[in-house]
């Protein structure tokens, strides 16, 4: 049987496991009300740019009438021979299985492609280390190069997630509609965690380019929570001043949408086709960038999840090495016990 010193360490030791646990939980609740409010507040910008794109497109001809072309490179359809990936995960671990799941899921589309030449863009320190030991690093493709591996890591992008800033977004977006525009590329997908409240989450490969219908997520693959993640991320939350379900903005959302559906000849400062041809990129650097804020809170949620969980669990194995101590310190007592009775008889 175990030493009662060497229990009472080890209980000491889980102890102050627990404190951090707990504070660690804390510390991920208060960055997920910030990011789902910070998601919240983009979310009108957001939907007046999609809501203004889809005025054009009722107001504006797609395709020029004199070369039959479209008026916008972002909408042309090609064969997919070259596709872009971006890979979005975590910069730290102790987020569960938060990961784990967006490479499995990066790994299945990767898969599904494997006609394809691939080129991928991690964002994020745990994609970036699961990617580099799997596929060679490799500069972007220029035109007239030849293709030197299936699948390449061709940029990755850490620290950024921790605080996430539009400009940053922007940058990575205007380099992959300027690859589409030239042809390097022939569509584009995001993988990441999409995160509508703590018990409405989604793992899903969207496709942001080329754009088929504004306002409409192209969603490749998808995998929501079971049954049993959602409860564990409710108890997870009681306490954490958490709220569970998104806040209702139906209202407001049906407000904007007859911006593009009502009836009204708006008249435009500039012409129509030359807002059309502005914003179509801004549109991608939004879709692009709520992916990223998405994932943030997602990759917090799931962090608070799994600390609520190993608090859980030093408390068990508390209350475990507890009994034994006690077991072992009643038997102590038994034994010193016998010893001085037999002591006593022999005498």
């Amino acid at each position: 049987m175990a030493n009662i010193l060497d229990i009472r360490r080890r209980i000491r030791s889980v102890i102050n496991t627990r404190q951090i646990t707990r504070a660690m939980k804390m510390v991920s609740a208060a960055k997920l009300r910030r990011a789902q409010e910070r998601a919240l507040a983009a979310r009108p910008y957001a939907q007046m740019l999609t809501n203004v794109l889809k005025s054009l497109v009722s107001r504006v001809e797609l395709y020029d009438p004199q070369t039959g072309e479209l008026r916008h490179t972002l909408l042309a359809q090609r064969p997919e021979k070259n596709v872009l990936l971006i890979v979005v995960t975590g910069d730290k671990g102790l987020a569960g299985a938060f990961n784990t799941n967006i490479l499995k899921a990066a790994t299945r589309f990767l898969e599904s492609k494997k006609d394809k030449h691939v080129e991928i863009e991690a964002v994020g320190r745990k994609g970036r280390d699961f990617l580099r030991r799997r596929f060679p690093v490799a500069e972007p493709r220029a035109a007239g190069s030849k293709e030197t591996s299936p699948v390449a890591l061709i940029g990755e992008h850490i620290g950024v997630l921790n605080k996430l800033e539009y400009s940053m977004v922007s940058e990575i977006a205007d380099d992959l509609v300027e690859r589409y525009s030239n042809e390097l590329i022939d569509s584009v997908y995001i993988v990441y965690n999409e995160f509508k409240s703590v018990i409405a989450q989604r793992l899903v490969v969207e496709k942001i380019l080329p754009i088929e219908h504004v306002g409409v997520e192209e969603i490749s693959q998808s995998e929501g929570m079971t049954l049993e993640e959602k409860q564990r991320v409710i108890e997870a939350s009681k306490g954490a001043g958490v709220g569970l379900r998104p806040k209702d903005t139906r209202d407001i959302d049906a407000a904007a949408e007859q911006f593009a559906t009502a009836p009204v000849d708006y008249i435009y400062e500039q012409p129509p086709e030359e807002l059309f041809r502005s914003l179509l990129p801004k549109y991608v650097k939004i879709q692009i960038f709520r992916g990223m804020m998405e994932s943030v809170a997602a990759e917090h949620a799931a962090r608070m999840t799994a600390m609520d969980a190993a608090s859980n669990n030093a408390t068990d194995m508390i209350d475990s090495l507890t009994l034994a101590m006690n077991r072992a310190r009643q038997a102590k007592i038994t034994k010193e016990i016998i010893e001085i009775v037999s002591g006593a008889a022999a005498s």
